[in-house]
């Protein structure tokens, strides 16, 4: 039976051993009230000040099966995106519904989405008993934190967990735990984060679920892991306002505008076709930006652009106009051009061991604009980009002929024998032994949303000639890292959508249980308050760059 209620899957907590007794140097009684209470109210404005922000909500989720050398491994995935809007109560345009396969289970978004509160109606000191536990700092942001159960009788869906509230406006920033079950309901782990993305705005950005080795009467076994992600909140403001306040009008002109330049603006007719294709180029990434589906330009793409140039110059390549790279938001693994434009998602970027590896999935694309592998001008055409966001998908289409696809892995395979990279694709090989061995498990995640899919029948679709010379995938072999979990080298500012490479301690690998290639791990945001001067240009004051980076 389906999972319905996922406002659903969630199991009941066993006992949590919540305190019901002060912690010790904790206020008294009457300050404790007074903290809740404040808690309590701030949670109404709370639930006002996300109302009118429709963000992307992103969730992809992972079923597990027992693995000897890893401990799990994914068995099956399911992926969806859409639009959260709280203004008519949880409503979610999908972008992408992913919910098929061999998926033990159907997941329903909505359950996902409902973890942005404790509890939408009822939180307060009359329907639940809360139990000071402390003070304790989640990244630079001091927290008081309490144990929350349900008063007698229990309600269906009531929270039972712990909450974490910054100590100034007492929002709280965190809260995890599950939701009390009832006959026809089954409720799962989860921890949820908010982060302050504007002045006294604290906005959900991140949820992790998970079930490990659980049993029910109704729905059988479940044992499934959760990253739901949110991003996008800026959008909804329209473009920029510039009016006609940029443009610059000499007073002694009497208000005329006169072109002094000497040279021709006559445009042959091979350069208004070259200008007709970087309309239709610049309107489709426009387009996926509005969508909240398409990050900004920012100092990824320079990365990128930086192997690409390496790619260029050391096989005498020119090309006009000049290769761009941009980076998707999303996290299933895809890459395609638009135009001159190369987009990569940022689930791939994540995943990828290293240069070499990355390397590879841009000479492959590279190869597409080096062979003139155009793209259709119709999109050109403006009313062809006027459709609602969750259309996107269907609307936009950049996918190649086999024959082309082809066509790029011999060209790419050129470009890189004659780069920086040529000594070194041994690991993007095996990223590729790697992704096929994955595939059955994640087939949600190998997919793509626009361009071609890598693997095609279980079988991986591309660089073949790589994936042919790759060294044997070693599942004990600690020194040999295929790929990477999602998460590990990009970091999202979720009002933006800007994105920069993680600044992270890297942590030493142990046991074959670390690789965690492709998988899903908790998410837990460095805390910050908005304006906080301490904090790194990326939110984390003090760490060390990551040895992962490219």
């Amino acid at each position: 039976m389906k999972l319905q209620r996922l406002l659903s899957i969630f199991l009941l907590a066993p006992a949590l051993g919540l305190a019901q007794t002060p912690a010790p140097g904790s206020p008294d009684l009457g300050a404790q009230d007074q903290i809740v209470n404040r808690i309590v109210a701030q949670e109404k404005v709370f639930e006002r000040s996300v109302t009118p922000f429709q963000p992307r909500i992103e969730t992809y989720i992972q079923s597990l099966r027992p693995d000897n050398d890893k401990g799990t491994v994914p068995a099956s995935d399911a992926y969806f995106l859409g639009r959260l809007s709280l203004a008519r109560g949880f409503n979610e345009p999908m972008f992408s519904d992913h919910n098929s396969g061999n998926i033990a289970h159907t997941f329903f978004p909505l359950g996902f989405a409902a973890m942005i509160m404790p509890d939408r109606t009822r939180f307060d000191q009359q329907h639940y008993m809360f139990s000071y536990q402390g003070r304790q700092f989640l990244g630079s942001v001091r927290c008081v934190v309490f144990n929350v159960v349900p008063r007698t009788p229990i309600a269906r869906g009531s929270f039972v967990g712990r909450i974490w509230a910054e100590d100034q406006g007492y929002t709280i920033v965190r809260f995890d735990g599950t939701y009390e079950p009832n006959p026809h309901n089954h409720f799962v782990h989860f921890d949820s984060w908010r982060e302050n993305l504007g002045p006294n705005l604290w906005l959900p950005v991140a949820i992790y679920s998970q079930e490990t080795d659980q049993r029910t009467g109704f729905f059988g076994h479940i044992d499934f892991k959760a990253q739901t992600r949110f991003w996008g909140y800026q959008l909804g403001s329209g473009p920029r306002q510039t009016s006609l306040t940029d443009i610059q009008v000499d007073p002694d002109n009497g208000g005329g505008v006169n072109d002094d330049s000497q040279t021709s603006h006559d445009r042959t007719p091979l350069g208004q076709q070259r200008a007709w294709e970087l309309k239709a180029e610049n309107d489709v990434l426009t387009r996926m930006e509005q969508a909240g589906l398409l990050a900004p330009p920012g100092p990824v793409d320079k990365v990128l652009e930086t192997v690409v140039n390496n790619l260029e110059v050391t096989n005498n390549l020119t090309l006009d106009p000049e290769v761009r790279c941009r980076v998707m938001l999303t996290s299933p693994l895809e890459s395609f051009t638009v135009g001159h434009t190369i987009v990569l998602s940022r689930g791939l970027i994540d995943v990828l061991p290293d240069e070499p590896s990355l390397a590879m999935v841009l000479a492959h694309e590279l190869g597409h604009i080096a062979l003139d592998h155009g793209i259709n001008t119709d999109y050109a055409f403006d009313d062809r980009m006027m459709f609602p966001d969750e259309q996107s998908f269907k609307r936009i289409r950049v996918a190649r002929t086999p024959e082309e696809e082809a066509a790029a892995d011999q060209k790419g395979l050129e470009l890189l024998k004659n780069s920086p990279y040529k000594d070194k694709l041994a690991s993007a090989g095996l990223f590729l032994e790697a992704m096929q061995h994955e595939a059955p498990g994640v087939p949600n995640l190998i997919s793509s949303h626009w361009g071609n899919q890598m693997v095609i029948k279980g079988r991986v679709d591309r660089m073949q000639a790589l994936l042919a010379s790759a060294p044997q995938l070693q599942v004990r072999n600690l020194k040999q890292i295929p790929a990477l979990p999602l998460g590990a080298r990009i970091q999202l500012d979720p009002w933006s959508d800007k994105l920069s490479l993680l600044q992270a301690q890297a942590v030493a690998i142990l046991s074959p249980r670390d690789k965690l290639s492709f998988e899903i791990t908790p998410l837990m945001p460095y805390l910050t308050r908005e304006g906080d001067t301490a904090s790194a240009a990326n939110g984390k004051p003090g760490n060390p760059p990551n040895k992962n980076n490219f």
